[in-house]
């Protein structure tokens, strides 16, 4: 079963000293790449400056039980061009509460789009119109 928790809008910025932070919507998390263990995603609760706008766009994050040719975890998508997604594996969900950091690993398993949940014909808004209405079932 697929599950839309989360729709909204993205934005990947780098500070001036080279630290990436993803926003989706309003919350703030630092992306950081930590050589041991992988790519983390850590809550942060200050206002960040941009020195460059890495990318923005639309982002879904799904939940994913039983179903085959996916993880069973969350599943974050971001839009990194014109119906093109970029899809992330969150090993413990998003940092929440006294969770402050998750692992975050990219993959190449794709929900939206995908031609078995949604026909290849399927427009953006479309997409998004989708997860806008099942997230608030």
């Amino acid at each position: 079963m697929i599950t839309v928790l989360k729709t909204g809008s993205y934005k990947l910025i780098e500070t001036k000293w080279a630290n990436k932070i993803l926003y989706l919507d309003e919350k703030a998390y630092a992306w950081i790449d930590s050589k041991r263990i992988g790519e983390l995603l850590v809550a942060t609760h200050r206002e960040h400056d941009a020195y460059f706008v890495l990318s923005r766009g639309a982002y879904i994050l799904y939940d994913v039980k039983d179903e085959d040719n996916l993880t069973d975890l969350q599943h974050l998508e971001l839009e990194c061009g014109t119906y093109a997604w970029q899809g992330y594996l969150l090993l413990t969900g998003l940092p929440a509460g006294t969770k402050k950091k998750c692992r975050i690993i990219p993959t190449e398993q794709l929900i939206t789009g995908a031609p078995y949940f949604f026909p290849k014909d399927t427009k953006r808004s479309k997409i998004l119109n989708f997860s806008v209405a099942a997230s608030k079932r």
